[in-house]
């Protein structure tokens, strides 16, 4: 393939910068114009190739320059050995693949949250513009959260909740920074340090984070696409003495698995025989297919289930809100670790919320939200069945916002998802929700992130790099 004038000109001029001296001025504009033939915007584009590369450095009124060699500082960071102490407790990279920010050119499939354009973006701005004028944005809430989005949060649990089990009040709510927030003080106060914490394997990268943050010990149980194995999880608590078990029921991320009415309660079952709690994760609430979310919490009675659902992915990355519903004393121990972590969380943050959530479009942008993620599920699917046939998906999911792929074996994955990287896509390697040895290799793709039209280059660029 022949190249542009610009990138003739980057040529020529690469050579001329290296042959000249630190300081050296390019020629002027119209001297480049005239002796290559080029026209100024093509200049120009190849001046910022050149300064992007750090090769030059453009002074505003006088020119173009060759920049000189930066010379690196050593920094000396021995300090923190004697202020970090002994612990060397590994803990995970806290900026995981799908937190990466990526240049705009290349194809998004890693990301943990959906396009902006799956958001309620008008009612989010008319929400935060009046919070940003209430008296909320001068006050401090009380600790527990602002009463109307507690009894938002009770409510909407409560009116699924079945005949014969009692739905959950306002005060059973505590309103949290985020889910994030609610399951490192979850951890600290239901397990503590070196306590054991059963988990599905695999699960959410983030729990495995506050896990670790939280010095919890983990014992991992086998999930894939229908749940994990009842028989798997009472011999876990059996032989480990564990009394919390974390899941995610509804549309877990990674594998998108929605337990069954006959699962669920024979996990809750297990659960209340050993005298333990389950930790539901109700992250992908608002994000049903072809199923409705059941969440376990509608079925409890005993108060074995503490119920956390986040507001962020649905409403906003910057509106992080999270409600956590528990019955009990265990309600009032949560609240004493989340007061002496975070105090409150941002009244405006939480009227912005409940504004949002209580809109008259809120449903109907729900039902969009709905259709657009089942048309963007199946173009990504029928996209990799036709050019990644090797890559293999168990089951497709009816809600949430990810693909679980097995790749053939044997296969680098991270050398896979270098190699794709390569070529303009961007994908996340499975080993990062796996709380123990990954059990295989697999990719995560999110098909609710930015330019659907790109699914088909996509499935192309991993179809080549598996050899299909």
């Amino acid at each position: 393939m022949s190249k542009s004038s610009s990138e003739r000109l980057v040529d020529a001029l690469e050579k001329w910068v290296a042959a000249a001296d630190a300081g050296a001025q390019l020629p002027s504009t119209r001297r480049l114009v005239t002796d290559h033939e080029v026209s100024p915007v093509t200049v120009q584009k190849a001046l910022r190739t050149l300064s992007d590369r750090g090769l030059v450095e453009t002074r505003t009124g006088v020119g173009t320059f060759v920049r000189p060699p930066r010379t690196a500082k050593p920094h000396d960071y021995g300090w923190q050995t004697a202020a970090l102490g002994s612990n060397r407790r590994q803990l995970p990279e806290p900026t995981a693949a799908p937190l990466r920010t990526i240049p705009n050119d290349v194809i998004s499939l890693h990301s943990g949250y959906p396009d902006r354009e799956l958001l309620p973006e008008r009612l989010v701005t008319t929400a935060l513009s009046r919070a940003a004028r209430s008296d909320h944005a001068f006050t401090r809430p009380p600790t527990a959260g602002l009463p109307e989005l507690q009894a938002w949060f009770a409510a909407d649990l409560g009116r699924r909740t079945p005949s014969g089990c009692t739905p959950p009040t306002p005060s059973d709510v505590i309103v949290l920074p985020g889910s994030q927030a609610g399951l490192a003080a979850l951890f600290r106060t239901l397990v503590g340090p070196g306590g054991p914490l059963i988990i599905e394997s695999p699960t959410y990268w983030g729990a495995i984070l506050a896990a670790a943050q939280a010095g919890v010990d983990l014992v991992p149980v086998p999930s894939g696409p229908n749940g994990p194995d009842p028989d798997e999880l009472d011999r876990a608590f059996v032989e480990s003495g564990a009394r919390v078990f974390y899941a995610q029921p509804t549309y877990s991320n990674p594998t998108g698995a929605q337990w069954d009415r006959d699962l669920a309660d024979t996990v809750l079952g297990i659960v209340a025989s050993h005298g333990a709690y389950v930790i539901e994760d109700d992250w992908a609430h608002d994000f049903g297919i072809s199923s409705d979310p059941t969440p376990l919490a509608l079925h409890d009675d005993g108060g074995h289930v503490v119920y956390l659902r986040s507001l962020t992915k649905s409403v906003s990355p910057s509106v992080r809100v999270a409600g956590l519903v528990a019955r009990g004393p265990v309600r009032n121990r949560v609240l004493a670790d989340v007061a002496a972590q975070s105090m409150y969380v941002s009244a405006a943050l939480q009227t912005a919320a409940v504004d949002v959530v209580t809109a008259p479009g809120w449903q109907s942008h729900l039902r969009s939200v709905r259709n657009q993620l089942g048309a963007r599920r199946d173009l990504l699917v029928e996209s990799l069945r036709r050019h990644a046939p090797s890559a293999h998906l168990d089951a497709v999911p009816d809600g949430g916002l990810n693909l679980w792929l097995r790749l053939p074996d044997p296969i680098d994955v991270r050398a896979l998802v270098r190699d794709c990287e390569s070529d303009g896509l961007v994908v996340a390697a499975g080993d990062e929700w796996f709380p123990t040895e990954p059990t295989g290799p697999f990719l995560r793709l999110n098909y609710s992130g930015p330019n659907p039209g790109a699914f088909e280059d996509a499935a192309q660029i991993l179809g080549r790099r598996l050899g299909d």
